[in-house]
């Protein structure tokens, strides 16, 4: 008997779900997380520290893993799915992937616009995504908005990733949820026109080719500026030749995306993850998020770090991200009809 490929998967997948399960102890709550910082790693152990529940973590790319719990199905260790951008999140959602967390705590101090309306997902962090230019060669005052970066004088100057990165299919779906698709593929089509080159590279290797003269500015999520700074001497000299713009000031406000965490739909240890989501969401892990990581906080009174702070305040998109999350697929369909690769 012949067996398919993706069938073999599954059962392997399943195996070790199994395995993985029968590992665990009682007092433990298990993560599935696309995140991969440090601080990540201080906030467990408090966590642990303070309560005495075991965290256990899988990390991987998002689309693995929700791959995986598609695979593991109610067999899957993971009660919570941690990512870094609404999309999949939304993704996880749409798949039944996810159940609510009933919280009070959370639902309180998480704005409704950063969080599910059906307690399925909540964001943790903010990432801002601006435009980033160089400081010798961009005049400040000749920037606006987004949708201004179509005009003539931005041709060949523009960097930006491929539009198979989600921030970028989360950026242009907000464009959508505030524009709809039509004005939104035109002006995705002046955009395009303006690339420097064909999108490659990271976020931060947006920035190198801005210093290197290969563009003008380019367009990256703020928290990657942090990490330049703080990286070897090359990116610090990297990051000394950026400055940031927050665009849409005089409107909607600039796009901001979350790292978040949501539920599992077959959570075996539901009430240590929603004790871990409440932690995470606490003064004390956004403190440390906002110090360590260079992100935004999700709740109030909360102190950036210092370089964040010399960004400046800024004006927010407070679109629903469920919202957002909805026009994701419309987003990638766009990017394909205008050749954004």
């Amino acid at each position: 008997m012949k067996i398919k490929t993706t069938q073999l998967f599954s059962m392997i997948t399943l195996a070790c779900g199994l395995l993985m399960h029968s590992a665990f102890s009682a007092e433990e709550v298990n993560i599935y997380s696309h995140r991969h910082y440090d601080a990540d790693k201080q906030l467990f152990e408090k966590f642990t520290e303070t309560t005495g529940i075991k965290v256990n973590i899988v990390k991987a790319k998002a689309d693995q893993l929700i791959e995986r719990l598609l695979a593991e199905g109610e067999y899957s260790p993971a009660d919570l799915l941690m990512t870094a951008d609404i999309g999949r999140l939304h993704k996880a959602r749409e798949l039944k992937l996810l159940q609510a967390a009933e919280s009070e705590y959370l639902k309180k101090n998480i704005p409704e616009n950063l969080r599910d309306k059906d307690n399925q997902w909540f964001a943790l962090t903010k990432r801002a995504r601006v435009i980033a230019y160089h400081k010798d060669r961009v005049n400040p005052e000749d920037l606006s908005t987004i949708e201004a970066l179509t005009d003539p004088k931005w041709k060949g100057k523009i960097l930006i990733r491929s539009s198979t990165n989600i921030y970028n299919q989360s950026l242009i779906a907000s464009m959508i949820a505030h524009h709809g698709v039509e004005k939104t593929e035109e002006w995705a089509k002046g955009f395009v026109a303006n690339f420097a080159r064909s999108p490659k590279g990271s976020d931060r290797d947006q920035m190198r080719a801005v210093v290197a003269g290969e563009g003008d500015l380019a367009i990256v999520n703020t928290y990657y500026l942090g990490i330049l700074s703080n990286g070897d001497d090359k990116d610090k000299a990297v990051a000394e030749q950026i400055r940031i713009f927050f665009p849409n000031q005089g409107d909607r406000g600039t796009h901001v995306n979350v790292s978040g965490v949501g539920l599992t739909r077959y959570a075996k240890n539901k009430d240590n993850a929603i004790k871990l989501m409440d932690f995470l969401a606490s003064a004390q892990a956004q403190s440390l998020f906002a110090q360590a990581n260079f992100e935004y906080p999700v709740i109030d009174n909360i102190k950036s770090s210092e370089l964040v702070e010399s960004w400046g305040n800024f004006k927010e998109d407070t679109i629903s991200l469920s919202q957002v999350g909805l026009y994701n697929e419309a987003a990638i369909k766009l990017s394909d009809r205008v050749g954004w690769e």
